[in-house]
């Protein structure tokens, strides 16, 4: 979809853009020269030349502003539920062009096949549930849409203690608590390769109405990762007191004490290598040392919550 035959560059609505994915997805755009338009709650700087449009829209009183605009292409990387996304094209009407949109690898079921693909079995019950129903209505209602089924983004400004679970044990000189023996094998994707495969995907006729598995190409067991993540944070990985704890008593997709799957999390993203030509930037051990040296190391917590850890290695 060439900028030129929309004038002034494709009209894009980003849904959030203010935050984790949103900043670099936004930063792509604009270099891109597209006319963007950013609804979200306020809370966060707007970068300039870029539309503002506040509310939220977990309301319809809150999505009121996006009344009578049209769009080519609605980004919607916050939206959680079906409800979510269908209340913002209920009010704009179906983009001409493409609805792209953040899914998640979450929403696999659990496996004996690794690594898993596209169009592997799915978890209605799992509690990405949500996405999952947003792409099949979507496909249901002959909405062209893109899909991203990420696994663990990290990178800066992520607010959810991926990466930053293992910076705060190595940093303060904490033992790091593992399931057994360290060997599950998980996986991390930067968030600006994420936010290029979105972008690329816009351009990219055929990506019309497909789901796309991204992140890193390889997988890391958590003690690789432990490695890694105390190579980041320039600490020699020797150095890391590793505990081991049994993971049999507690849910494997608990995220509470333990910040990742307690179960092997891998998936097949030749299909975006494939169809968009898109490589990753970083590998895990470059997304972690960009994570560390461009935001953890410029907030430094001094008190993280080491509370659960306690209970994890009693187990």
């Amino acid at each position: 979809m060439a900028a030129s035959s929309h004038g002034a560059g494709v009209k894009i609505l980003v849904m959030g853009g203010t935050r984790f994915v949103g900043k670099p997805l936004v930063a792509q755009l604009q270099a891109q020269g597209h006319a963007l338009t950013l609804f979200t709650r306020g809370k966060n700087p707007v970068p300039a030349g870029v539309e503002h449009l506040g509310g939220d829209r977990s309301t319809p009183e809150g999505l009121a502003a996006l009344q009578g605009r049209s769009f080519d292409v609605i980004v919607d990387s916050s939206g959680r539920t079906l409800a979510d996304s269908r209340a913002v094209l209920e009010i704009t009407g179906a983009p001409s062009h493409r609805f792209v949109y953040v899914s998640s690898a979450g929403v696999y079921a659990d496996s004996e096949l690794w690594p898993l693909s596209e169009t592997s079995p799915t978890d209605p019950e799992s509690r990405h549930a949500g996405k999952l129903d947003t792409e099949a209505w979507l496909l249901a209602q002959k909405i062209p849409f893109t899909s991203f089924r990420p696994t663990y983004i990290v990178g800066a400004g992520n607010y959810n203690p991926v990466e930053s679970w293992f910076f705060d044990r190595i940093v303060h000189g904490r033992p790091v608590p593992l399931p057994g023996d360290g060997s599950t094998i998980t996986q991390l994707g930067h968030v600006n390769d994420l936010a290029t495969a979105m972008v690329l995907s816009i351009g990219v006729d055929a990506a019309a109405n497909r789901i796309y598995n991204c992140s890193s190409v390889q997988g890391i067991t958590f003690r690789g990762l432990v490695a890694a993540a105390a190579r980041a944070c320039g600490k020699d990985p020797a150095s890391v007191e590793i505990r081991s704890f049994d993971p049999a008593g507690l849910d494997k997709k608990a995220r509470k004490a333990f910040p990742l799957r307690l179960a092997h999390f891998l998936t097949d993203v030749q299909r975006v290598q494939r169809e968009l030509a898109w490589t990753p930037h970083y590998s895990v051990e470059a997304a972690l040392e960009d994570s560390y040296t461009n935001d953890y190391a410029l907030r430094m917590p001094t008190s993280p919550d080491f509370s659960g850890d306690a209970a994890l290695i009693a187990s």
